[in-house]
């Protein structure tokens, strides 16, 4: 039994994993032909097409592009119609940019439990927020595993509720043969530098409906009409266009994604199987209605007990000194956020009234304080060894735990 590197052995493996961004000149290339076309803006060809290339890729009808995931969520908001008071649910276990939104929009985000096998949205926790001011249901496609989409579908229909879905995590993923982002009213996906397709910024919206795609189109374009005057305006929008270089990038993005979609998925799979084989590490449950995975994280549960009661911070800091970049995630759940519990928003918004220290999400909680380790998505493009050697630390790290506990009671 080989000593654990953070008491001075020799780690698992010295090596990176595969770096992000990944490009190569066909990026250069298609960045330089939309820069050279000498049409920058919302005429592009870059932008229709990747709107279209897109939109397809998911199985929509209509994609919308904006500068960013956090603005897709907003203007998708808009196009459902929400309106000032308006509740809107929402998991307490997801990055603040999914609710942000709701609140600029002076509206009510209104949070509620995850699934403890998924992180996902807890259908039967968005049954008992459900009140006569409920009119939306933001699930999260958390790491790019679907939300239950059954569940949630059918709950909305049952309250008359609209479904905006926050796919910022989840590029082709598929509930039961479907494409994510679409099953409900809308949906949204993110480019932000981190993500699995990116142009360092950018969002968009999809939709199926018709009024809908229309509205986000307005909203988007400074409240012009498709069929209207150029300086015509019937709503109130603003300027949220994705710029030509943008597109053009993301367009090269989208067509080796498949590939890239399949390596995470692979590793993925290859992953979850080996560390389950380790007490104490359960990856989350992938559903047999997922039929497609974005694997934009991978995340285990951690139970401390099993490991005898060395903490998870102990065990994941064991993990990096052994040249596994796993982290914690998520600190705190949305209702502990600060502009929340201190209510660092406008006086006169109607969350004012809302005791959000009163919120209880213990799952969400648990998950942030001692349970829930992530892997970011570059590490799942790595080899089958580079997933090995993931499960050997791990595997190591829960061998020497009772070394590692004395040295921290010790070091304490």
């Amino acid at each position: 039994m080989s000593e654990l590197a953070i008491l001075g052995g020799t780690p698992v493996r010295t090596e990176s994993f595969p770096s992000w961004p990944v490009w190569d000149e066909t990026d250069i290339d298609a960045v330089t032909r939309a820069i050279k076309s000498g049409v920058w803006g919302t005429k592009s060809p870059e932008i229709a097409e990747f709107e279209r290339e897109y939109a397809a890729f998911q199985g929509a009808k209509h994609g919308i592009s904006v500068h960013t995931g956090t603005t897709a969520i907003r203007i998708a908001l808009q196009a459902l119609g929400i309106r000032q008071g308006d509740e809107v649910i929402a998991p307490a276990y997801t990055f603040i940019g999914t609710v942000s939104p709701i609140m600029d929009l002076n509206a009510i985000p209104v949070f509620v439990d995850v699934d403890p096998k998924t992180y996902n949205i807890d259908p039967k926790a968005i049954e008992a927020a459900i009140t006569s001011r409920t009119v939306g249901i933001v699930p999260v496609h958390f790491a790019g595993l679907p939300a239950n989409m059954d569940a949630i579908m059918e709950i909305a229909a049952q309250h008359g509720l609209w479904v905006m879905e926050d796919a910022a995590q989840a590029w082709g993923a598929q509930w039961d043969g479907v494409g994510v982002g679409h099953i409900g009213g809308a949906g949204i996906f993110s480019f932000q530098s981190s993500k699995n397709i990116t142009a360092g910024e950018g969002g968009i919206i999809v939709t199926d409906d018709d009024e809908t795609a229309e509205a986000a189109r307005s909203y988007m374009n400074c409240g012009r009409s498709s069929d209207g005057l150029w300086y015509g305006h019937y709503r109130v929008g603003g300027n949220y266009r994705m710029p030509a270089m943008c597109a053009a990038l993301l367009r090269v993005q989208l067509a080796r994604y498949p590939e890239a979609l399949a390596k995470r998925a692979e590793n993925g799979t290859y992953l979850a199987e080996r560390l389950s084989e380790i007490p104490g590490i359960e990856p989350t449950t992938v559903s047999p209605k997922v039929t497609r995975h974005a694997w934009h994280l991978f995340i285990w549960r951690y139970d401390a007990e099993a490991f005898d009661g060395l903490p998870r911070d102990t065990f994941l800091e064991a993990m990096r000194k052994e040249g596994v970049p796993a982290y914690q995630g998520y600190s705190i759940p949305l209702t502990e956020q600060p502009v929340f519990t201190e209510k660092r928003f406008d006086l006169s918004h109607p969350a004012q009234n809302i005791d959000f220290t009163k919120i209880e999400v213990p799952v969400a909680k648990h998950a942030c304080e001692s349970e829930a380790c992530w892997l970011t998505q570059n590490v799942l493009l790595g080899s089958k060894a580079d997933m090995d050697d993931i499960v050997t630390a791990a595997r190591k790290v829960y061998e020497n735990r009772h070394e590692l506990l004395k040295h921290s009671e010790t070091a304490s």
